[in-house]
């Protein structure tokens, strides 16, 4: 976990509704998802083997390890984990150097968000290195806190990383909103005790207590995000 949380953000989140948001990488705030399945197509083919397009919904969202270690399994691939982690994250972190698109209002929220000094967090699966480089395109002074898929224990859909930054900033996980765009993400948040906006990138999912479902991020604003929290969505 990397953090700059100062001890004003601290005090903000122990007195508001709304004590912090937290948001999702790849697919929510960044146009990255077909990236990452790109990246598997490529490298996959160059080991001997071609991709079913069925497979891309079940390892949507997912942490390096276990989807990289699913199509292994589902393809045969002669190769280790390990080995196949250091391939996808080299051909992904290739992607991002040619420019990181954001997703329709994800701009427009993030400078909302600095504008009223929300506590904010990036908690993502991906793996530091990955992080690190996106946040060179998306501003790293946009997050006060980020969680990587590698810094913690479980990573999702275990709530681990979201209960991290919550703890990181001092807040309850009830009064967190947590902005997401899998399943398997959205699986971690609701874990955690977290209030989600459920975004759907690649596979659709259903609307459920505590959680709301928009079509894109250009729905959610602060008062949205408020609302989430004090249950007036």
């Amino acid at each position: 976990m990397t953090s700059t949380v100062p001890a004003s953000l601290t005090r903000t989140a122990e007195g508001a509704a709304l004590q912090a948001v937290l948001l999702d990488m790849d697919g929510t705030l960044v146009d990255t998802e077909g990236f990452w399945w790109d990246a598997e197509v490529e490298v996959f083919a160059e080991l001997g083997h071609q991709l079913d397009e069925a497979w891309r919904d079940v390892v949507v969202g997912g942490p390096m390890t276990r989807s990289a270690g699913y199509l292994m399994d589902v393809t045969g691939a002669d190769i280790t984990l390990d080995e196949l982690t250091v391939l996808l994250n080299d051909r992904f972190e290739k992607r991002i150097g040619r420019g990181v698109p954001l997703m329709p209002g994800a701009g427009r929220l993030l400078a909302e968000l600095v504008r009223h000094e929300i506590p904010t967090a990036l908690v993502s699966a991906s793996h530091r290195r990955i992080i690190d480089r996106v946040l060179e395109s998306v501003g790293r002074h946009h997050f006060a806190l980020t969680v990587a898929g590698d810094e913690v224990t479980r990573t999702k859909p275990h709530p681990e990383p979201y209960l991290t930054a919550a703890s990181g900033f001092g807040a309850a996980p009830e009064r967190c909103a947590v902005i997401e765009d899998t399943a398997t993400g959205v699986a971690a948040a609701e874990a955690a005790g977290c209030r989600v906006v459920a975004v759907p990138s690649v596979a659709p999912i259903a609307p459920a207590s505590g959680r709301v479902v928009v079509r894109s991020l250009e729905e959610v604003d602060l008062a949205f995000l408020r609302g989430l929290v004090t249950g007036n969505h």
